[in-house]
C-alpha cells in the first residue's frame, strides 16, 4: 500500500514538473515576444513633414525644354530649402539654416525628382508633398527621445525642438505606414533603410535550396529505406554519416561552401545562388531523416497488399507507400526550409554579410539575407536601426510561423485525403 502511494505521489510530482516547465517556457517566450514587439512596432511607422513645394520654372526648367535629361540635373534640394524658409521666415543665420535643412531626410530630394519625372507638367505649379523626416526627428516624434531631458543629453537641441513643435502646432508633421521598410534596400540612413533586398536574397536562396534539397533528399530517403540492400556495410556507413551531418554545426557547411563553391569553382561571392547551395547541404540531412521516418510510419500491410495483388516492388513503393508518407515528407521539408531561412552562420562565411544597397535582380547578383540584415542592423548603435532590427525580427518570425503553419496544414490535408 505504501509503495502504491509513493508511486502515485511520484507520478503526481512528475506531472506537476511537466506543467511547470511548460508554463515557464510559455512565460519566457511571452517575455521574448513582448520585448521584440515593444521595441519594433514603431518601425512600421515613419514620420513625414508636409512641405508646400514651389516647382519653380526658373530653377527646374528656365529654358522650357520639357526634357527630363536636362531637368533631372537641376537643384531639387533648393525647392526644399525655399519651402522651409516659408515656414520659418525668421531663420537667417547660416548655421541655423543648416540645422533647419537637416530636419528633412536626404531622400526628399530624390522623392521630388521622381515626382517631376512622373508628372513633368507640374513644373511651374505648387504642390503639398509629404517628405520623409530625418532619423532624429523620427525618433523624437515616436517618443524614443525624451523631450524633458536636458539639451546636453539628447540629440536634438532646443532650437530644433522648437521648430518641430511649430510643425506639430500647424499639423505639418504626421506618422504614416512605413512603406520604405518593405520597398527599399539597406541604407546608411536609418529612415531610408528597408528589408526588400534581404527578403529577395532570402527568397532566391530558399528557392535554390528547395530545388536542390527536396528531390535529392526524397530520392535518397526512398532508396535507403526501400531499395538499399540490408546489412550492407557501405549502406550502414552512409546512414551513419547522414545522421552525423544532421548534428554538425551549420558554420561547417559554410566553410565547405567557401572551399568548394567559391575557391574551387570560382562562383560569385555574396550571391544567393551560392547561399542556396550551401543551405541545401545543411538541409539535406534533415529532409532525408524525416522522409525515412515518414516511410517507416506507413503500415506494412499497405505495401504487402499491393505486392499481393501483383504490383512490382517499385509500383508498390511509388503508387501506395509514397502517397501515404508524403505528408510527413512535406512536413520535414518545410521545417528544414524554415531552419534554412533563419540561418546566418553559413551565409556569413560565403560573404553574404556585405553592405548592399541595390535590390538583387538575379540569383548571381550580390545580396544579403534577412538574418544577416538583422545582424548588420543590430551591430549599428543608432536608435533608428535598433527599432528596425526588432521589426526585421518580427517579419522573420512571421515567415517562420507561416511556414510551420503551412507544414501543419499540408499534413492535415493529406492525411484527410488519404483517410
Amino acid at each position: 500500500m505504501n509503495n502504491l502511494k509513493s508511486r502515485l505521489a511520484k507520478e503526481k510530482r512528475f506531472k506537476l514538473f511537466g506543467i511547470a516547465s511548460i508554463i515557464t517556457a510559455l512565460i519566457l517566450l511571452s517575455i521574448l515576444f513582448i520585448s521584440i514587439i515593444s521595441q519594433g512596432y514603431t518601425a512600421f511607422q515613419e514620420t513625414r513633414i508636409q512641405l508646400n513645394i514651389q516647382f519653380s520654372q526658373n530653377i527646374l526648367d528656365p529654358e522650357q525644354t520639357q526634357e527630363w535629361k536636362i531637368i533631372k540635373k537641376k537643384n531639387f534640394n533648393k525647392l526644399i530649402k525655399n519651402s522651409l524658409s516659408e515656414i520659418y521666415p525668421d531663420v537667417s543665420g547660416r548655421s541655423d539654416k543648416r540645422k533647419l535643412y537637416k530636419l528633412i531626410s536626404s531622400s526628399a530630394e530624390y522623392q521630388l525628382r521622381e515626382f517631376i519625372k512622373n508628372d513633368i507638367n507640374s513644373i511651374g505649379t505648387s504642390k503639398k508633398i509629404w517628405v520623409l523626416a530625418n532619423d532624429d526627428v523620427d525618433m523624437l516624434f515616436k517618443g524614443h527621445i525624451d523631450r524633458n531631458l536636458s539639451e546636453d543629453n539628447r540629440r536634438i537641441d532646443n532650437q530644433e525642438l522648437l521648430w518641430i513643435e511649430t510643425l506639430e502646432s500647424k499639423n505639418l508633421i504626421e506618422k504614416f505606414f512605413n512603406k520604405t521598410l518593405f520597398t527599399s534596400g539597406d541604407s546608411s540612413q536609418s529612415e531610408q533603410s528597408g528589408i526588400l533586398g534581404a527578403l529577395i536574397g532570402s527568397l532566391f536562396a530558399l528557392t535554390i535550396t528547395l530545388i536542390l534539397s527536396f528531390p535529392i533528399g526524397i530520392a535518397t530517403a526512398i532508396y535507403l529505406e526501400e531499395f538499399a540492400p540490408k546489412n550492407n556495410k557501405f549502406v550502414d556507413f552512409i546512414e551513419v554519416n547522414i545522421n552525423n551531418l544532421a548534428a554538425v554545426p551549420s558554420i561547417i557547411f559554410g566553410l565547405l561552401g567557401l572551399a568548394i563553391f567559391l575557391n574551387f569553382f570560382g562562383m560569385p561571392r555574396s550571391a544567393p545562388l551560392v547561399g542556396g547551395m550551401v543551405l541545401s547541404l545543411m538541409t539535406l540531412p534533415t529532409i532525408i531523416i524525416s522522409s525515412r521516418a515518414a516511410l517507416k510510419s506507413v503500415p506494412p500491410s499497405i505495401k504487402e497488399g499491393a505486392l499481393g495483388l501483383g504490383a512490382s516492388h517499385t509500383q508498390a513503393v511509388f503508387h501506395h507507400v509514397l502517397p501515404v508518407a508524403l505528408p510527413g515528407m512535406l512536413t520535414g521539408t518545410i521545417i528544414g526550409m524554415a531552419q534554412a531561412l533563419g540561418e546566418s552562420a553559413p551565409l556569413l562565411i560565403i560573404g553574404m554579410v556585405a553592405f548592399i544597397v541595390d535590390i538583387p535582380q538575379t540569383m548571381t547578383d550580390p545580396a544579403t539575407a534577412l538574418p544577416i540584415q538583422i545582424y548588420l542592423w543590430a551591430d549599428t548603435p543608432e536608435r533608428g536601426f535598433v527599432e528596425r532590427t526588432s521589426a526585421a525580427i518580427i517579419v522573420l518570425l512571421v515567415f517562420l510561423m507561416l511556414m510551420n503553419s503551412l507544414a501543419v496544414y499540408l499534413r492535415k490535408k493529406f492525411e484527410k485525403d488519404i483517410n
